[in-house]
């Protein structure tokens, strides 16, 4: 209300007005009440009100409670103990509305240290709630608890959480559902459902030991035994045929899918047969909607499509599917995870003589390898650019970066057996340089001026010795070691060009940015050249995200600016 103490005064006027009227013939005491109580009544129904008038735009507080716990699952025949939230994989679901606070309390009842990661938000103002271990927090010890605060501010759309620290977000994620604020419409047609679609990994063994073994022996991790939709492997998998996912849908309706790539090491292909998909968003930014027959979906990305059932479909059941998108020299899950789309057709139309029974077909899937696929679908991908929704693209650059990303070596450890090339260790690294986790977090020892002795901050701006990315790999492969990082002032324009490289063969990496949405202002293949590339760049519309798959073989450039402390 503009003036709410004003319109009070002018109902007490006109509720005394009111009372006074020759309608009321009790007098005294009884008069005294009456007009108490229409006053009441009065006051109570304007500020009721005003109250649901501001609650469109201020949001409200949300409770979660996370139990860590061990759980018995059986996936494929074999049952183990997962680490789970509230005893579920995938774990609850996180619904919110734009502006809303949440409080989300994280409760530790296993032998690992926990952190949550929630993926996406851009946690403004509240870094300690980002969640990777010993960079914003130390982790949750066993018996010990956590309370995530914070406030989803300027976004809306799908987003997921996962542990953040080793390889627990194998069982440790779940979907973030951000909703409009009240009355305010999706820029596209409201769907009928919506329904969140999850992908993910399971191991037979322990995912931590997959891990702890290749960290030891420096050699790939062992692959994953089956990929899962909303944790199904689907029946391609040994003894799962009664483990499949399934999607209910009505003639003619139009359904919300929320896809999220929840897998640690793979990008994914995903198709239903006989359907087409409209993309309406990535990483909880709207874009410019396209139709395609096929998403493809890197670790950590999410992609809201829409899908029209049929009016009249031939057959009631149809199989979705997804499979990797490979493009590395190592070992992968060549497998396939499927669900069902089934159509709820009354008996009285679906009968045997009306429609008889159609085989179900697998939809089609471009070939594992498929990179000009790849490179045409994040092609396709544009901000809105509206007025309502606009690209605030950084048309100047304040600090540029290049930073090469790729595989290495390190040496083998003295009377040590390694698994990676001619006897040393595989290590990841940008600009050479293979992070090293801090035992006390980053942001803690910033916060309390202790930083002398956790990191350094002299991270290369570029590479510090230039090669040919793409080509030829350099003689000595080996990378360093250090807890190094880059310091920006606030409201920095920030420009980074990721460079893919060769050294131990090219493949595609999917990177993350914690805190920041960037925008996705050109891509190519081969070495990134400074002097030409630029004038390419799309300034206009480009894709807005926190994910990205750096191309096999080439670069990508981001942008943006630096307004998250």
């Amino acid at each position: 209300m503009a003036n709410p103490s004003g319109a009070i005064k002018a109902l007490k006027t006109w509720v005394s007005q009111q009372l006074e009227l020759k309608t009321f013939t009790v007098r005294g005491a009884m008069a005294s009440c009456l007009r108490a109580f229409a006053m009441a009544l009065l006051l109570s129904t304007i500020l009721l009100k005003s109250e649901l008038s501001e609650s469109k735009h201020a949001g409200i507080t949300r409770h979660y409670k996370f139990n860590i716990r061990l759980e018995n699952v059986t996936r494929l025949c074999h049952t183990k103990q997962v680490v789970t939230v509230n005893g579920q994989v995938p774990g609850p679901r996180i619904v919110a509305r734009e502006g809303d606070r949440l409080l989300i309390k994280v409760i530790n009842h296993v032998p690992n240290n926990i952190t949550i990661h929630w993926h996406g938000v851009r946690q403004l103002q509240s870094g300690w709630a980002d969640g990777p271990a010993y960079v914003t927090q130390c982790p949750i010890q066993t018996g010990q608890s956590y309370v995530y605060n914070f406030t989803i501010i300027g976004q809306r759309g799908t987003l997921f959480w996962h542990a953040h620290i080793s390889w627990l977000r194998s069982t440790l994620y779940g979907p973030i559902v951000i909703l409009p604020k009240l009355g305010i419409p999706y820029p596209f047609p409201k769907p009928h459902g919506e329904v969140p679609i999850i992908f993910g990994e399971w191991w037979n063994v322990d995912p931590e030991a997959v891990i702890s073994q290749a960290l030891q022996m420096g050699g790939g991790p062992n692959v994953s035994d089956a990929y899962t939709i909303n944790g199904h492997p689907g029946p391609l998998y040994n003894c799962s045929a009664k483990d499949t996912f399934r999607l209910e849908v009505e003639p003619g309706k139009t359904y919300l899918l929320r896809l999220i790539n929840a897998a640690l090491n793979d990008e994914l292909f995903f198709s239903i047969a006989n359907h087409s998909l409209t993309v309406v968003e990535t990483d909880a930014i709207y874009v410019k909607p396209f139709a395609t027959e096929v998403v493809l979906i890197t670790p950590g990305q999410t992609t809201n499509v829409l899908l029209t059932a049929k009016s009249q479909p031939l057959g009631t059941t149809f199989i979705m599917a997804a499979r990797p998108y490979v493009t590395g020299l190592g070992t992968f899950d060549n497998s396939t995870t499927v669900g069902l789309l089934h159509y709820n057709i009354p008996s009285f139309i679906n009968s045997s003589a009306s429609s008889p029974k159609l085989p179900l077909l697998l939809p089609t899937l471009p070939p594992l390898n498929d990179t000009a696929f790849a490179t045409n679908f994040s092609r396709r991908l544009r901000s809105l650019a509206t007025n309502q929704f606009p690209a605030n693209v950084p048309q100047r650059v304040d600090k540029r970066f290049l930073f090469t990303v790729g595989l290495g070596t390190s040496p083998c450890p003295k009377n040590q057996t390694c698994q990676g090339p001619n006897g040393t260790k595989f290590a990841a690294s940008v600009n050479n340089v293979s992070f090293v986790l801090p035992t006390t977090a980053l942001l803690q020892s910033y916060f309390f001026g202790q930083s002398v002795g956790i990191y350094i901050t002299d991270f290369p701006d570029n590479p510090p010795i230039p090669f040919n990315y793409t080509g030829s790999p350099p003689n000595n492969t080996l990378v360093r070691f250090g807890t190094k990082v880059e310091v920006l002032k606030f409201n920095t324009s920030v420009e980074v060009v990721l460079q893919d490289t060769g050294i131990l063969g090219a493949e595609s990496h999917p990177l993350h940015l914690h805190g920041f949405n960037f925008f996705v202002v050109g891509q190519g293949f081969g070495n990134y050249n400074p002097s030409k590339d630029p004038a390419k760049f799309n300034l206009v519309d480009p894709v807005e995200r926190n994910t990205v798959g750096v191309p096999s073989g080439g670069w990508v450039a981001l942008r943006f600016l630096v307004d998250n402390p």
